[in-house]
């Protein structure tokens, strides 16, 4: 496959088969575990305004996001992992609202197919993507944090995988994601608003039999979860999977 990778929450973007975003720390690890604790969607919000519109009209959903990484007043859930991993969210549609994860996947919506990802899922997305498009494909990597070499790192993971190639072992990009800029603040002890924790989550490799596919059909963009065996539920052109075969 051709895997190009582009970096930040905004870069001009060629027209591709697949656009994967990746958000390490902290977006869509978060949205991986609200998946694992049972979440239905997730919304992605361009604004705080959209968000608390969308609660004001549906009350049952849940607000999820962050600041320049601080909670957003008035939201239900924060950017932590860890807190996602033991919240009670099954069955619920969330709303995300992050500063570099979401505005990236909005920003990637123009193909084939979208997913988000942290290097949580990392392996998961490209095997679904070497599934499901044959080879040839275009795909572009986006690292959504401007700077920040956990993103980069587990988008070089993502491309080596999608071309065969070991650019880059799953323990050197935990590594690179621990040693990241974005990361420094959570070992930062003066910056107690920001838990080392999240950051165990954000590093940590799951088996898992589904990948986070973001859903444009809707009045929204919104990520969905699709279980390995409802792979025919995606849709690229060129190629139907398998299962539907």
């Amino acid at each position: 496959m051709k895997a190009t990778i582009y970096q930040g929450h905004c870069p001009r973007l060629p027209r591709a088969d697949v656009n994967i975003v990746i958000d390490v720390v902290r977006a869509f690890t978060v949205a991986h575990y609200a998946f694992l604790r049972g979440a239905r969607e997730i919304i992605l919000a361009e604004t705080e305004g959209q968000a608390f519109l969308l609660k004001e009209k549906n009350p049952d959903y849940l607000l999820a996001g962050e600041i320049r990484g601080l909670p957003i007043p008035g939201f239900d859930f924060d950017n932590s992992p860890a807190k996602m991993a033991a919240a009670d969210v099954r069955g619920r549609t969330l709303v995300q609202k992050t500063t570099n994860g979401v505005k990236a996947a909005l920003n990637a919506l123009d193909a084939d197919g979208v997913f988000v990802t942290g290097f949580s899922n990392a392996r998961a997305t490209a095997e679904c993507v070497l599934e499901l498009w044959p080879p040839g494909s275009t795909v572009n990597i986006i690292a959504s944090h401007p700077d920040g070499d956990d993103d980069l790192a587990c988008a070089e993971y993502i491309k080596g995988i999608l071309q065969g190639q070991d650019f880059i072992s799953g323990e050197a990009v935990a590594g690179r994601i621990r040693r990241s800029g974005p990361a420094r603040k959570f070992f930062d002890t003066l910056q107690p608003e920001f838990q080392a924790e999240d950051i165990d989550y954000c590093t940590r490799e799951l088996t898992g039999g589904f990948v986070m596919h973001v859903d444009c059909k809707g009045e929204l963009p919104t990520i969905v979860r699709v279980d390995y065996d409802e792979l025919y539920r995606i849709e690229p052109a060129g190629k139907r999977s398998e299962a539907e075969v």
